[in-house]
This record gives C-alpha cells, sequence and structure tokens, in this order.
C-alpha cells in the first residue's frame, strides 16, 4: 500500500507560511530498515550516488591548487570557464564564448533556485513548465519561489509534448524545464524543437543535461547545438566524473542570461570553492574517464534488465540514456515491488511517485552500485525465486 505522500507536487504551503514536505528518500526509512537486515547489508539503488572512483589527477589537483586561501570567482575562474567551453565544443560542436559560461554549486542549487531568480527578472510571470515524470527539484524550486508548478505531460518515450501546453500557461511561464537524458525515465527530448518552441513563447528553456554523456541512443546532444538564443545548458561533473561531493557544475547559453544569474549569485554570495574550480578545470579536459564510466553504466543497465526479467518476469525498456532502470511494477503498485525488493533481495529502490503522479507504476534502479553488489542482488533474488517455485511445486 502506498504511504500517503506528504508533498502535492506545487501544492505545499500550510495555514500561515510554507512548510517543508518530507525529502522523498526519507520516505524510504522503513523499507531501508528491512533491507539492512540482509547478510552483506542493504545494496541501495535508491540514489543516484557515483560509487567509482574520481579520476587520480583530479585529486591531486584539488590537493595542490593553493586556492583555498582567497575568495574564489563566483563567476567562476577563466580557467574554470574556458574549460568548460572547450568541453562543449569537443562534444557537442558548440561554439560557446567562456564569457557566456557562469559556475555553481553543482547544478542542484541553480534548478532550485532559478525560478526566485528569473521572476525577480519578470514579477509579471508565475508559472514554471516542467516534465510530468522528472527529479522533483523542478517543481520543488516553483514552489520555494512561490510560483505556480505546471505539470507537462510526456509521450510514450518519456519525451515533453509541448503540443499540451495551454496557451494561457505559456504565457505565464518564467520557464520550461528539460532533463535529457531524463531522470527517472531516460527520454531524450526534442531538444531543437524545445528552443524553437521557447523562442516562439517568449519563454526560456533550461535544458538541464547533466547526463550527457550517458546517451545510449545516438551522439550526446545539447540545447545549444539548436543557438544560443534563449536557452540555457546546464552540466555537472558529479555523475560525469565521480564528483558529487565536490558540487561543481556550470551553466552556458544566452549571453543576456547568463550575465544576469551570475550577477544575481554574485550579490547572494554563491561561489564554487577555488580548490573545487582548479579540479573541475582537470576533469574537464579528460574525456577517457568519463568514455570508462559511461561504458561501465551502460554494462550494468543491461544487465539488471536482464537479470530482472529472467528472475521476476519485469520487462523494462531499454532507456535512451542516463544511468537508471525503470521498472514497470507488477499491477502498477510500485511500493509493493518496492517491500517485495528490500524484504526479499535487501534492494532499496525509488517507488516512482518520487518523480510525479505518473510515475507512480514503476520503481527507479540507480545503476551505481559496483559489480559484485549487483552479483549479490542476482545471488539474492535466485534464492527467492527459488524458494517461491519450491513452496508453489508438487506436494509429497
Amino acid at each position: 500500500m502506498t504511504p500517503p505522500s506528504p508533498f502535492v507536487r506545487g501544492k505545499s504551503q500550510a495555514v500561515g507560511g510554507f512548510s517543508p514536505p518530507a525529502y522523498p528518500h526519507d520516505r524510504l526509512a522503513a523499507l531501508a530498515a528491512v533491507a539492512r537486515r540482509h547478510p552483506g547489508g542493504m545494496l541501495d539503488l535508491s540514489v543516484g550516488m557515483p560509487q567509482d572512483p574520481p579520476p587520480p589527477g583530479v585529486l591531486d589537483a584539488l590537493a595542490s591548487s593553493g586556492a583555498e586561501r582567497g575568495y574564489p570567482a563566483s563567476v567562476g575562474t577563466s580557467a574554470f570557464r574556458e574549460a568548460a567551453a572547450a568541453w562543449l565544443a569537443r562534444r557537442f560542436g558548440v561554439d560557446a564564448s567562456p564569457s557566456a559560461v557562469a559556475a555553481c554549486i553543482g547544478t542542484k542549487e541553480l534548478v532550485v533556485g532559478l525560478p526566485h531568480w528569473l521572476r525577480l527578472r519578470r514579477p509579471d510571470r508565475d508559472t514554471v513548465l516542467y516534465p510530468a515524470v522528472s527529479y522533483p527539484s523542478y517543481a520543488m524550486g516553483a514552489a520555494l519561489a512561490g510560483c505556480r508548478a505546471v505539470a507537462v505531460p510526456l509521450d510514450e518515450r518519456w519525451r515533453l509534448r509541448t503540443s499540451a501546453i495551454r496557451d494561457d500557461d505559456a504565457a505565464r511561464a518564467l520557464c520550461l524545464w528539460s532533463n535529457t537524458p531524463g531522470n527517472p525515465a531516460g527520454g531524450l527530448d526534442d531538444l531543437a524543437g524545445l528552443a524553437h518552441w521557447g523562442r516562439g513563447k517568449g519563454v526560456p528553456v533550461l535544458s538541464d543535461e547533466c547526463y550527457a554523456e550517458f546517451t545510449w541512443d545516438g551522439p550526446p546532444r545539447s540545447v545549444l547545438q539548436a543557438g544560443s538564443d534563449g536557452v540555457l545548458a546546464l552540466h555537472s561533473l558529479s555523475k560525469r566524473s565521480n564528483l558529487a561531493g565536490l558540487r561543481a557544475g556550470f551553466y552556458a547559453g544566452d549571453a543576456e542570461l547568463v550575465h544576469y544569474l551570475s550577477e544575481v549569485r554574485k550579490h547572494a554570495g554563491f561561489m564554487v570553492p577555488g580548490p573545487v574550480q582548479a579540479a573541475a578545470v582537470v576533469a574537464l579536459g579528460d574525456d577517457g574517464h568519463a568514455a570508462s564510466q559511461a561504458r561501465r553504466y551502460r554494462s550494468r543497465l543491461e544487465r539488471a534488465r536482464a537479470l530482472f526479467a529472467h528472475a521476476l518476469d519485469l520487462q523494462a525498456d531499454a532507456p535512451g540514456g542516463g544511468i537508471y532502470l525503470w521498472l514497470p511494477a507488477p499491477g502498477g503498485d510500485a511500493w509493493a515491488l518496492a517491500h517485495r525488493l528490500a524484504t526479499e533481495a535487501g534492494c532499496l529502490v525509488a517507488p516512482g511517485d518520487f518523480y510525479g503522479p505518473d510515475g507512480a507504476g514503476h520503481v527507479r534502479l540507480a545503476m551505481v552500485a559496483p559489480e559484485e553488489r549487483l552479483e549479490l542482488l542476482a545471488e539474492r533474488l535466485g534464492a527467492a525465486r527459488r524458494l517461491a517455485v519450491g513452496a508453489d511445486g508438487p506436494k509429497g
């Protein structure tokens, strides 16, 4: 049975003011306790937290930059912005000026903060458009800014359907969020089409591209390939380089919008630490480790798809990109499947309603665990299957 959600996305307001909802993963505490009872401990696939090592050269730069004594540039050092622009050119064929690139403290703080800063810029607008099945921070950013969060329906391949956006919502929109490859379902939006829609409606398109290195269907893509006017691309080193703990990211695109945001953020004191920026320069210059990480994630996704098809007869589509397996739940009951996996296999997963009501029939598994932990999952699921077959088999 699905536990009641304390947060209807975009409507988390108590009498007298804002009441912060429970953080989605805090709702998994009871299932985590069940999963931890297994010999060998819990296999946590509920959070996309990197578990593979970062490149040694990045850690060397972090330790030896000498940048810890001074205040870092809020917009990013010249070296950081140039490294980001060079990476965009290599990876996407995008000619981005370093002056249209700025640093951020990872990308989550930017995702959550953007609606507030955009509303200061356009107080006549109050609506954030975001994918109906998506990372919950898009809707939370709207809530924290006192905005309307309007979910945009997705098609059967988990792509945004801009044709479903009402004209009155578009007229009030501060922004349209895209996430490609998408979290949780791995969909790949038509980014050029979104950029065209946004320019026609006067709505900035914010393209969260933090999983771009892990694009499986075709080459990596960026909204910037359709030009920079009216768009921003957000990128992070958390997944690409296994540096989630350093909080290093950047945004690039429309020069006027980048300048506005960097000035606002400067006044608010948002600064990526100097040693982190030095480490990010090294990481952005090294494409080899990112390619190796992509091979790891793709191998794990294929292994997990085969494992769940064999052990539980559950068929998951191959994602177009990303690091998550979006697994359909029997009877559409994601919480029942999450409970079963915790009980039978000591495996913690994220029920799909974390990502919006339209995701309630799936669970999300983050393929962050090393191969030996996935082998343990296979052993546990195999043992559970054998017990089930034995219990249902002929007696006497």
